[in-house]
């Protein structure tokens, strides 16, 4: 397979290291391949900048230091340093576990004392006998090990668990369609290795995925899902220091079910909309979604390809209220579209390039600081979707519904519940907690 398929990607980060090289490289692979053949160090990860083509191989990865949003960088890490299960009898785990199945702290590879050791960093160099990690450099039978502390017992085994596996879990439901949006399985660790945290749970991580909110995502348990539209299922983890992460979930060899999503016209929000207006509702075009000009954007169809972003036709693949696009109009990055409603006569839907752009019925404008705005606008003034008053996610907060009943926190509309100079909203991005919405002041001297 291809050498990146070993490692974990994550766009936008730089990661505060101590031991790197820097090399020049045209592309990724070769960035994988100076990791691979890296000598100076145990290279666990790598950091390549397309502007500059600069790659450097780590020492350490997000594990074991700390992240800064970075837009130009993407960070590489090997999966084999992040995975926490052991597959078979572990000669390959690499985790940081460091106590025996007693609860023992671990003997140092390298040190002698209490134990002599026969199995060291300099016999078995590529047995990954680094600080006091458990290792099974002798392939044992029962699994990883390691020499004690305890005077009294010279080794013991450690307590690694299995790593599910899922490739092997091809049945219905053990499979994915598309992205996973219709997985019901029982996959319940992350492709790292780490335990899911429960849906009903708010500990280590807070949220806003109850099950009495989003009654039919199927949150139950600690199961791998994809409630929000991402490019496959996941789950917050058991582990404090790593929100979320993707689970291994293998696709299906079998077509999906035919769902009839092919409506000419709007039903509901209009996820199923695969009609070929390309307009938004205040006349400009929509721009392509294969392309990333003018506006960069995470809809690519080949990553989502069952939400139909063919060609430039509106389309609602998050869930939006309704079908929207991105604008050819570079200062306005989106808007939705005027689909005719499924309810109407065929008359209407004939006469709909004559259909006026209605005026939204409350206001789109804010008056003093905005703490009345009751309008719907859910985007900032940087372009940025609102996160929703009553999620966790990205974004854990205070302003909730429930604690400023009287701000009208609904959905994920623009508002301003703390008196701020005007109208924000949390937004998706998680490198951005907040920012002030797209709206403009009222003139004051126009007619109520």
């Amino acid at each position: 397979g291809d050498i990146l398929d070993d490692y974990l990607r994550t766009d936008g980060v730089w990661i505060l290291i101590r031991n790197k090289q820097f090399y020049k490289t045209n592309n990724e692979k070769e960035c994988a391949e100076k990791c691979e053949a890296e000598r100076n160090f145990n290279c666990r990860a790598f950091l390549f900048t397309r502007k500059k083509l600069q790659c450097l191989t780590l020492a350490e990865n997000a594990k074991m230091t700390v992240t800064f949003a970075s837009a130009d960088t993407d960070l590489y890490e090997k999966r084999i340093y992040l995975m926490q299960c052991k597959r078979g009898i572990g000669t390959d785990y690499r985790g940081t576990e460091a106590k025996t199945q007693r609860g023992i702290p671990c003997q140092k590879w390298a040190e002698k004392i209490p134990h002599k050791p026969k199995y060291t960093p300099e016999t078995h160099p590529s047995a990954g006998l680094e600080e006091n990690y458990c290792r099974n450099p002798d392939a044992d039978e029962s699994g990883p090990w390691c020499y004690t502390t305890d005077p009294a017992k010279k080794f013991d085994y450690c307590a690694i668990p299995e790593c599910e596996d899922q490739v092997m879990h091809t049945g219905e439901g053990e499979c994915m369609h598309c992205n996973g949006e219709d997985y019901h399985g029982e996959v319940s660790r992350t492709e790292s290795g780490l335990e899911c945290q429960r849906w009903d749970v708010q500990e280590p991580h807070m949220h806003g995925f109850i099950q009495k909110h989003y009654p039919e995502k199927d949150l139950k348990m600690n199961y791998c899902r994809n409630p929000d539209g991402e490019l496959r299922p996941w789950c917050f983890t058991t582990n404090p220091n790593k929100r979320w992460e993707y689970c291994n979930i293998p696709r299906c060899t079998t077509p999906p079910a035919v769902s009839g999503l092919d409506s000419q016209c709007l039903s509901g929000r209009g996820e199923d909309y695969r009609g070929r207006i390309a307009i938004t509702e205040s006349g400009k075009a929509c721009q392509h979604w294969n392309t990333q000009l003018p506006h960069k954007h995470g809809w690519i169809p080949d990553r989502y390809p069952c939400k139909g972003l063919e060609e430039n036709y509106c389309r609602n693949p998050d869930g939006e209220k309704k079908p929207w696009c991105y604008t050819t109009n570079s200062s306005i990055r989106w808007e939705y579209c005027t689909i005719p409603p499924c309810d109407r006569t065929e008359q209407g839907i004939a006469g709909m390039n004559n259909v006026p752009v209605q005026a939204p019925v409350t206001e789109e404008c804010y008056r003093g600081k905005g703490q009345s705005y009751r309008g719907t606008t859910s985007v900032t003034a940087s372009g940025k979707k609102c996160q929703a008053w009553s999620s966790m996610f990205p974004h854990s907060h205070i302003k909730t519904p429930d604690r400023f009943p009287d701000a009208d926190l609904r959905d994920n509309y623009c508002r301003n519940p703390d008196g701020d100079s005007s109208p924000w909203c949390f937004t998706t991005d998680p490198n951005t907690i907040w920012e002030y919405c797209n709206l403009k002041r009222c003139d004051d001297h126009t007619q109520e």
